[in-house]
């Protein structure tokens, strides 16, 4: 890999951790820490993530328990749960809150699978945005004489191989996804 890709093969990188964190994201019928990335607490008038304020364990395959260090975060976390996107009722017993994950229906599936193919979706136009002012800033470089014309086709061709390359490992990831989802 040239030099004048790796930049772009590391904004590429980092925009498949950030499909892989949305993918954590969407529950698949069985509990996960991960739905909870999302989630911030009111903590003295500052938003925390949930997992800096609190211990998040699973006892069994559809529970999740948080327990925070600080008793009086309980009424804030479950706030934070039951406003958020999860669509699970929080149940505060005064020292714990747990989480039930139900079964998923078939129609939830769907959905999930949905939306898990427009993060893809959203992931690869990333990923061909950043190929695309990669390709921009080497016609620039190329106008100002900085690049000859071999150079540049030599950087076009390893930059699409390299944009190929990352979509089809997006691809893969939601096909894993959505396997997941559908044989649970």
């Amino acid at each position: 890999m040239s030099p004048e890709t790796k930049a772009y093969s590391e904004k590429m990188n980092k925009t498949i951790d950030v499909v892989k964190a949305n993918f954590a994201s969407v529950r698949a019928g069985r509990a996960n820490a991960g739905v909870l990335d999302r989630i911030q607490v009111e903590y003295y008038g500052t938003p925390t993530p949930l997992n800096q304020v609190a211990a998040v364990s699973s006892p069994d395959p559809r529970t999740l328990t948080i327990q925070p260090w600080d008793a009086s975060l309980l009424k804030a976390i479950e706030k934070a749960i039951q406003t958020s996107d999860l669509g699970i009722n929080p149940q505060n017993d005064g020292k714990v809150i747990r989480l039930n994950f139900p079964q998923l229906t078939e129609e939830r599936r769907k959905d999930l699978t949905k939306q898990v193919r427009k993060y893809g979706e959203e992931g690869k136009v990333a990923v061909r945005n950043i190929r695309r002012d990669a390709m921009e800033d080497f016609k620039k470089k190329k106008k100002a004489n900085e690049l000859t014309e071999d150079d540049l086709k030599q950087l076009e061709k390893e930059l699409q191989d390299l944009t190929d390359k990352q979509c089809k490992v997006i691809d893969e990831l939601t096909a894993k996804k959505e396997q997941e989802l559908m044989a649970v």
